[in-house]
């Protein structure tokens, strides 16, 4: 198949790519490289494979952008480009409404117009909001979602399943827990309690440290998303579904804290900071539908995937790259 990965440069399409090609698949790219973050990083994450993709420099927001990565013939998305983070999304709500839900639109009315019939979709854990029941299950009443990025994201959601019904494109809508791995955004907690603990600077730690994540390595994050990508051949599947992809391990902030110590063989300095508006306390996947229908099968610990991580952040660093 020939596949466009929307944000195909950054931590989680870098690596879904690579996955892709392996499998024999043709791939598009289309990113932005926006200075969200450097995009130098974005270019190192797909430098040993940009002679097998082709490359759209461009922005989802931007209608021609994206009719240049349909028209080069497509038979599926993979649309994981959006603007991250709960905190950032408060600051700038309009940037998250322009890019997460607009672009999302974009992506689908380009599915529609050059017959795409199979489009999936990173969702996002954030969605359940302060979900009482634990662990979060797909048919969960999602009754208040607390930060635009998250009510982004269930739009997003809402809108495959109107493109569905409408116009027959087989959605896979993905709730992704908390994903971690090498190339991970450098403003994300671990990439940025990595650097501060290794420059024996302080971290700020929000709360009593007894918040707690599902945490999910993005080796298993791409099994999850290949077999979303094959769950649109399933006959007899629904022509919209949703999944939980998480690692079913929730981890404390205190534990992930002391797992980056150990990993990197110094103690944090912990500045105290009181709890950020927007985060949940607790998030936990139920991923027993994953399993069944996709296969997903979680086999990376923390206590693995943190050194794993630490490895690759050290390498970078020499590179100039952290």
């Amino acid at each position: 198949m020939k596949i466009l990965v929307t944000g195909g440069a950054g931590f989680i399409g870098s690596h879904t790519v690579e996955r892709l090609l392996a499998d024999g698949h043709q791939v598009v790219i289309i990113d932005e490289f926006n200075d969200y973050y450097d995009p130098a990083i974005k270019r190192e994450n797909i430098r040993v494979v940009r002679d097998r993709i082709t490359l759209i420099e461009g922005d989802i927001r931007q209608p021609a952008d994206v009719e240049r990565a349909f028209a080069t013939g497509l038979d599926a998305v993979i649309h994981l480009a959006a603007r991250a983070g709960v905190r950032p999304s408060i600051e700038a709500p309009e940037l998250y409404i322009d890019t997460n839900i607009k672009g999302t639109f974009h992506l689908l009315e380009a599915a529609k117009r050059h017959g795409v019939k199979k489009f999936v979709f990173a969702s996002s854990s954030s969605v359940y909001g302060v979900n009482k029941k634990v662990p979060f299950a797909e048919g969960d009443p999602i009754l208040q979602t607390i930060s635009p990025y998250a009510m982004t994201k269930m739009a997003g959601e809402q809108m495959c399943s109107n493109y569905s019904a409408l116009a027959g494109i087989r959605t896979v809508c993905l709730r992704f827990f908390t994903v971690y791995g090498p190339r991970q955004r450098p403003d994300l907690a671990i990439s940025k309690f990595t650097r501060l603990i290794h420059e024996n600077q302080p971290i700020d730690r929000y709360g009593k440290g007894d918040t707690a994540r599902d945490y999910t390595f993005i080796s298993d994050i791409v099994d999850g998303i290949l077999g979303a990508l094959a769950y649109t051949d399933k006959a007899g599947a629904p022509k919209c579904d949703i999944f939980n992809l998480g690692g079913s391990q929730t981890v404390t902030l205190n534990e992930l804290i002391a797992a980056i110590e150990k990993a990197i063989g110094k103690k944090a300095q912990i500045n105290e900071m009181s709890e950020q508006p927007g985060d949940v306390p607790l998030t936990s996947a139920d991923v027993t539908k994953a399993t069944k229908l996709l296969n997903f099968k979680p086999a990376t610990h923390i206590d693995t995937g943190i050194p794993e991580f630490v490895k690759w952040w050290l390498e970078m660093r020499k590179l100039g790259l952290r």
